[in-house]
């Protein structure tokens, strides 16, 4: 097995502005282990899956994941300027992955959304959504303004810590419409991301009235201490976004070596609360293996048990975690 064995697999690329926050003098540096790829990708367990949380069993239309009654996915990119190498999507996204929406595809997207009056929000993933034009993102910001029914437009973006230069001003103008609020998720895993480019990317979108809010994963190696998540959590509120979710690690595949216990993380959030400012608190989440959603990880929805846990959906169902046998996925259908 070698790196060549990984990139044949799964998509490899690092920005250069990435590449200048990698220490080459140590081995275990978080931004590289975030990034560069490793043979240990190439170890699946029995419990991973291509399809961690069913995007596909959710998809009424291509470029379309429906999960919740009042929002859904516009996929409208299956391309990034790096590749994560714990994504959650790495079976989709990338070179010789599923191509990205035509414009015909991408018309039958926005037509479905459309259709739909009780969609309320719309969240724009891939991919990475910042890697379109301004021209193209206007297209689809005027789009959604036009349904009169959308209210939220949401970006999930890695650009602004990898790629911020790409953070123009056309871009900026181009997120919103009137009628329509923009709210912009950006992807950060460790303090060294918050560069003061990715700051001054951040600040240009604040003062053009974008709320920012934050994403991040809880990674094995990277970000799984007390000291790094305060940080990083500081980090961010010092830069204008609020935290809001701290993902517990998809089971996707060969991403074993990133994953740590639900507990772990839960002591890890609970010694966050005692050290900082409620501003600075992340939601610590897992998505549901299957498509049954989000669960809020610190509530009474997880009880232990001998195998490692049980976790209620917010349809009242419970589900092992991890699971004990190949997953069922939820058949299609808007959670309200």
């Amino acid at each position: 097995m070698t790196l060549q064995d990984v990139a044949k697999r799964y998509a490899v690329a690092v920005s250069p502005h990435v590449r200048t926050l990698i220490d080459p003098a140590d081995p275990a540096d978080p931004i590289a282990r975030q990034f560069l790829p490793d043979v240990a990708e190439l170890t699946v367990t029995a419990d991973e899956l291509a399809d961690p949380i069913a995007d596909e069993a959710h998809s009424p239309v291509k470029g379309v994941v429906h999960r919740h009654r009042d929002r859904v996915l516009l996929k409208a990119v299956t391309s990034c300027p790096v590749y994560c190498r714990f994504c959650f999507r790495r079976e989709m996204v990338g070179p010789g992955k599923a191509d990205p929406l035509s414009p015909a595809e991408l018309a039958a997207a926005l037509a479905y959304i459309k259709s739909r009056p009780e969609i309320w929000e719309v969240i724009l993933t891939g991919g990475d959504p910042f890697i379109l034009s301004p021209r193209r993102m206007r297209q689809i910001t005027e789009a959604l303004a036009e349904a009169g029914h959308v209210k939220i437009v949401r970006w999930h973006t890695r650009v602004p810590v990898v790629e911020p230069e790409r953070v123009t001003d056309d871009l900026i103008a181009a997120l919103t419409q009137p009628g329509l609020t923009s709210w912009v998720a950006i992807h950060a895993n460790h303090p060294r991301e918050l560069t003061d480019a990715a700051r001054r990317a951040a600040g240009r979108m604040a003062e053009a009235g974008i709320a920012l809010v934050s994403q991040s994963v809880l990674l094995k190696g990277v970000n799984d201490d007390a000291e790094t998540l305060e940080a990083l959590m500081r980090g961010f509120v010092e830069a204008g976004i609020k935290p809001y979710y701290l993902h517990h690690p998809d089971l996707a595949r060969g991403t074993s070596h990133f994953r740590l216990g639900i507990e772990e993380g839960l002591a890890l959030t609970r010694e966050l609360r005692a050290r900082m400012s409620g501003l600075a608190q992340p939601t610590y989440v897992l998505d549901l293996p299957g498509g049954f959603g989000k669960v809020v990880l610190d509530s009474a929805n997880v009880e232990k048990t001998a195998a490692g846990h049980r976790i209620r959906d917010f349809a009242g169902n419970w589900h092992a975690y991890p699971p004990t046998s190949a997953m069922s996925q939820v058949p299609y259908r808007a959670i309200s």
